[in-house]
């Protein structure tokens, strides 16, 4: 087969213009709205679980708690958005609201929250701070309203979906800007209920009307992405362990899955001919637990273990939203600061020097050289079209380089594409397939073992249609054997 390359770009690289350009590439596949693609963009953001449980002990709050339990005597939202920015983290959802129902805003349509609490004397409101101070350090919020309430009294019946959505627009027009709305898939079960103490059952399919609550986001928050098991815009990895299937579609059949559904983990790895793109987010605690456990100061994730979370849910075509459990002095602990700063530091000196901005860019069974720019620039819109399948993108260098990290990014927003993929290199004269895998998305990052490598080649062996890849990057993880 003669292999065939075609360089596209947008309007930022017009001189590189060969054949047609990113307008050309007609789609007929599913693809990511604007929101979409800003929200693929931050990769790695904060959750922080911090609420009455953070007091009891708790991680799932009966419902019947005393909002006089609830006084972090050293709270401080600064110091959460400064570590979060500090540890490279570019936003925060917070859980406003739990299944125990405590409110962290003092909020009109309830009594079971801080404004009947001792901290400040029930004039506070933990989400004015942090939207404040989210804004000081340049962090984008979000905000956690769990469907489920074990405290209100009308859970189940018409009534708590008023007050549900009520409490949706009080944290959607308060608070400034939102980029993520969190909706958890726990909904019924025992609670409290104003002093019923029952269980309750609820349809997770039907009881919600899941779009007219989707209605009131996009009026109120036009920009903000709605997160649950189905989306409408992300939806879940199917685990909270922090990975990602290592074949992950961004897409799904519509209605294919729901809330709180059993067998959920069947769809987690996406369907590759979905309606609808919908991305994963992958959802781990930095402990063991999502709320405070004194308990478990010891037993915060190494850095190690973070590392590998990271490149198995940003490398597997996901975002990372990693916990924070706040303690109960209001205050991100110690132990988790100094694993998220070890995580940190890993990821800049991983991606410090990318080595394929030193290769020539090349296609198998072809003398052209090309810039190698267009896959090294971090702009989606300059990729290379694949028509081919078994085609070879090829970064040959003047002299041997010590790697062992391979990135590759499709460029989503005209649809992913690619169902396998293998990685070459020449090592030692010979050419050795060194890693095989399936679907790339976002973003793939490959680890291998440490090589001398004089070239390395991406071979796209089965796609739809065309293959677009927007970003390749040759890595070296000193700490790697």
């Amino acid at each position: 087969m003669n292999n065939y390359l075609k360089i596209v770009v947008g309007v930022i690289l017009p001189a590189l213009l060969i054949g047609c350009n990113s307008q050309e590439i007609k789609n007929s596949l599913p693809v990511p709205s604007p929101r979409q693609l800003n929200w693929q963009d931050l990769e790695y953001y904060a959750f922080v679980h911090f609420s009455i449980n953070s007091f009891t002990d708790k991680e799932w709050g009966y419902g019947d708690e005393s909002p006089k339990l609830f006084n972090p005597f050293e709270l401080d939202t600064d110091q959460w958005a400064r570590t979060i920015s500090e540890a490279g983290m570019k936003g925060v959802v917070i859980t406003a609201k739990h299944h125990d129902g405590f409110c962290l805003w003092p909020s009109k349509y309830t009594e079971h929250s801080v404004k009947n609490s001792p901290w400040k004397n029930g004039e506070g409101d933990l989400l004015k701070e942090l939207s404040e101070s989210s804004k000081k350090y340049g962090l984008k919020m979000g905000v956690y309203l769990s469907p489920w309430d074990r405290n209100h009294p009308d859970y189940g019946t018409d009534a708590y979906l008023t007050y549900y959505r009520n409490q949706l627009r009080e944290l959607l027009t308060q608070y400034g800007p939102i980029f993520e709305v969190w909706f958890d898939g726990a909904n019924g079960g025992d609670g409290y209920y104003g002093g019923a103490n029952e269980t309750r059952k609820i349809d997770n399919k039907t009881y919600y009307d899941w779009p007219l609550t989707h209605q009131i986001v996009r009026e109120l928050q036009p920009n903000a992405v709605m997160f649950s098991d189905a989306g409408p815009d992300i939806r879940w990895v199917g685990n909270e362990k922090g990975y990602a299937n290592q074949t992950t579609w961004s897409t799904i059949y519509k209605d294919s899955i729901y809330p709180g559904m059993p067998g959920f983990n069947r769809f987690a790895p996406g369907q590759e001919k979905g309606t609808h793109f919908i991305p994963t987010e992958t959802d781990v605690s930095i402990r063991p637990g999502w709320f405070y456990h004194q308990s478990e100061d010891d037993e915060v994730k190494s850095v190690e273990h973070l590392w590998d979370i990271y490149c198995n849910s940003v490398g597997l075509n996901s975002n990372l939203l990693l916990n924070l459990p706040v303690d109960r002095r209001g205050l991100v602990h110690e132990n988790d600061i100094a694993s998220l700063q070890g995580l940190k530091s890993k990821i800049e000196r991983v991606f410090e020097t990318n080595l394929a901005t030193m290769a020539q860019l090349k296609m198998e069974s072809s003398s052209n050289v090309m810039d190698s720019s267009i896959l090294t620039d971090g702009q989606r819109e300059s990729f290379v079209k694949i028509t081919d399948k078994d085609s070879k993108i090829i970064l040959e260098f003047d002299a041997t380089k010590s790697s062992n990290l391979f990135v590759i990014q499709e460029a989503i927003q005209k649809g992913q594409r690619i169902r396998s993929f293998e990685i070459e290199a020449l090592i030692d004269a010979s050419w050795q397939v060194i890693y095989q895998g399936t679907t790339i998305g976002n973003k793939r990052i490959v680890r291998f073992p440490t090589s001398n490598i004089k070239a390395i080649a991406l071979k796209l062996t089965d796609f739809n249609d065309k293959a677009l890849i927007s970003e390749m990057g040759l890595y070296y993880d000193s700490d790697v054997n």
